[in-house]
């Protein structure tokens, strides 16, 4: 098995941040990930998954050791539930399911990443997110060199996380999702309504990683932000967005500490003026 190297990652994130991997592997089966993974053993490389790098902020001297990224793309019908692989786009996946007259992922129309990205981070919008539609979760536990299957129980999910950020030695492969049968036109009419609103609330014309803080309890990040009067604020080539608080763009070449310290800024002023602590929603390596 041979790896890549000095592949740069930021062709690989949403941000369009970061260095060199220091090898790198793209794994378009459940095969080809239990190989690199073992091969990444034998060669004592720690290894970094990756999806479609959205929700993630990498430093700008890359990463060492061993990326693996998930292309696994296979996809399922059984009546109304889908098997599909961890590195589908979600993206095309709400479309192929609308087609298939199967509703339940139009909330997520817009949200640049994985279906294993999405499933890591219990991706979420318009007060719906992963939680409601998986039903189980097949996974490669790396210490014990065997695939599992997870139902949604032993997934822990919470607000934006899952029990996968804490168990690094879980990768996930695939997922069953349990979705409705609906007519096509009224599926396309809502992903249609959340298109144009996403269009007019969020910054889409520049790479971002996404919204950068969780919403604290009963409040909203950006709002937070905005009332701190930090809307447009830059930093080298980073800017926080004109068009929502809570997204920081690549306005211009930006760097992985222009990121981090805008991130740095907007805790700080946050938690002076309203004694509110914000958590990183973004994954920072």
């Amino acid at each position: 098995m041979k790896f890549k190297k000095n592949v740069l990652l930021k062709n690989y994130t949403t941000f369009k941040i970061g260095g060199p991997a220091e090898y790198f592997f793209v794994a378009k089966t459940e095969k080809d990930l239990i190989n690199a993974v073992s091969e990444a053993k034998r060669q004592k490389l720690s290894f970094f998954v990756l999806g479609k790098g959205s929700n993630i902020l990498i430093p700008d001297k890359g990463l060492k050791g061993l990326v693996i990224k998930i292309d696994i793309q296979s996809f399922k019908r059984k009546d109304n539930e889908i098997i599909v692989g961890a590195g589908f786009n979600l993206a095309e996946l709400v479309n192929k399911t609308a087609d298939l007259e199967l509703s339940g992922l139009e909330w997520s129309v817009g949200i640049p990443g994985t279906i294993g990205g999405a499933i890591y981070g219990n991706a979420g919008s318009f007060e719906m997110s992963m939680k409601n539609i998986i039903k189980e979760v097949n996974i490669f536990d790396v210490k014990k060199g065997q695939i599992i299957n997870l139902k949604n129980k032993d997934c822990k999910f919470s607000y934006r996380n899952s029990m996968f950020k804490k168990k690094n030695n879980f990768i996930i492969i695939s997922t069953v999702l349990k979705l409705k049968k609906k007519l096509k036109n009224k599926i396309k009419n809502k992903i249609k309504d959340y298109i144009i609103y996403k269009k007019t609330v969020q910054p889409l014309n520049y790479p971002s990683a996404g919204s950068i803080f969780k919403n604290p309890k009963g409040f909203i990040a950006g709002k937070l932000i905005e009332e701190c009067g930090l809307k447009g604020k830059l930093i080298g080539g980073a800017k926080i967005s004109d068009k929502h608080a809570n997204f920081i763009v690549n306005f211009k070449n930006a760097k992985e500490k222009d990121v981090k310290k805008l991130i740095s800024l907007v805790k700080k002023t946050v938690k002076s003026k309203f004694k509110i602590n914000l958590e990183e929603e973004i994954i920072i390596l």
